[in-house]
């Protein structure tokens, strides 16, 4: 059986070892390529698989994430679609996938409805960008009940107990965003990323992983250096599927997972 999230966090560090978590947006270019692919990154290097909602106003995502969704809600993919393409495809995974939707889609089947549908289909994590806080209970009580583990994000202007807050609601790991701004490659980390991830270090003991901006190898071991139990990447790994199909994106993960291995840093 797949590992919880929670669960895949505490393997890892038994080995001294950090998380790849690679992101996709499904159905760009198409959802039998994003099954291909999940499954490529799967056997090359990913810990855990983040895996987008098509949606029409994604206001956490840059040009590279925008695009993809754009280009996948004019083929037409749906939710239901996007779900069963992950009937099919997680069976075939070791790595626990965490679904990506923003708060409408969910609220529309309603939330309760939702649940059960991803528990049905093997999801065992989820990220809401747009949820806050203090709106979250319904979601993280009703997903408790379901198994499904809802990672809060973690906003670099966020003061400490805002942070101490959203850890302790937080499931699985806490989603450190790196930067303020949208999603998207860069050539640099934030100035104060590392002083950001020691104050969230000092008010949780579960898990962190950073995202928003890691795009380059460099990117992710600095940050499993500066003591984060995981690396998110998401531009990167999409423009690489865009541009240069499955070969490009998984040389790109081969070399990420590299990087973070205790023996590369």
């Amino acid at each position: 059986m797949t590992r919880t999230v929670a669960e895949t966090f505490v393997h890892l560090r038994s080995r001294g070892q950090a998380a790849l978590i690679p992101f996709l947006t499904a159905g760009d270019p198409d959802l039998a390529t994003t099954a291909q692919a999940l499954q490529a990154l799967d056997q090359h290097g990913a810990d855990l698989l983040e895996v987008g909602i098509p949606y029409s106003d994604p206001l956490a995502d840059g040009p590279v994430i925008q695009g993809a969704a754009v280009r996948a809600l004019n083929r037409g993919v749906t939710l239901g679609q996007v779900l069963a393409m992950l009937t099919n495809t997680i069976p075939h995974l070791q790595a626990p996938v965490i679904l990506f939707s923003y708060y409408n889609p969910i609220l529309n089947h309603p939330i309760e409805n939702f649940l059960t549908k991803v528990q049905a289909v093997g999801v065992k994590g989820l990220v809401v960008p747009d949820v806050p806080l203090e709106e979250a209970t319904p979601l993280l009580e009703s997903a408790d009940r379901h198994g499904i583990e809802v990672i809060l994000l973690a906003a670099p202007t966020s003061p400490p107990e805002r942070l101490a807050a959203i850890a302790a609601q937080s499931r699985g790991f806490v989603y450190l965003v790196s930067t303020t701004g949208v999603t998207g490659a860069r050539d640099r980390l934030a100035q104060n990323l590392q002083q950001r991830l020691e104050l969230l270090r000092s008010l949780t003991d579960k898990p962190i992983a950073v995202g928003f901006g890691i795009s380059q190898p460099e990117h992710a071991r600095q940050v499993v250096d500066w003591g984060a139990d995981g690396a998110i990447v998401g531009s990167a790994l999409v423009a690489r599927l865009a541009e240069g199909g499955l070969a490009e994106m998984t040389n790109l993960c081969q070399r990420l997972k590299r990087a973070i291995l205790p023996e590369s840093r």
